[in-house]
């Protein structure tokens, strides 16, 4: 469900929810709200900035990513298991730290071994 910004129509006339832009999380179909919730004074949808996040590439990420798979494509699965597991740890990269384990598992570390290792990194 969305989100929508209402304010006062009236800032003499409005409460101190309603005397600044305040929140409402209504279903599209909800018709927009005409009156404060708290108050009763008119108020009016405000038209929002975009908020959305915007993620950008980071080409260290698009590095490691790389050698990482010519490691895999070469069968080096220890290579490519230690480089994304570094840098996952580095920067806090979950995907990347699953990969890590998945390639040490084909390069035949224990399996108790990767467990406890995946456990130790989500605590």
């Amino acid at each position: 469900m969305p989100i929508y910004e209402y304010e006062a129509c009236d800032a003499g006339r409005a409460c101190a929810r309603c005397r600044t832009a305040f929140e409402v999380l209504q279903s599209l179909k909800d018709p927009a709200l005409e009156h404060c919730p708290e108050c009763g004074a008119p108020v009016r949808k405000l038209v929002s900035r975009c908020r959305a996040a915007i993620a950008e590439a980071d080409e260290g990420r698009d590095r490691v990513e790389s050698r990482v798979k010519e490691y895999e494509q070469q069968g080096l699965w220890s290579h490519a298991a230690e480089l994304a597991d570094t840098h996952a740890a580095k920067v806090g990269d979950g995907t990347l730290k699953m990969r890590a384990i998945d390639d040490y598992r084909k390069a035949g570390y224990p399996l108790e071994t990767l467990e406890k290792h995946a456990k130790s990194e989500t605590e």
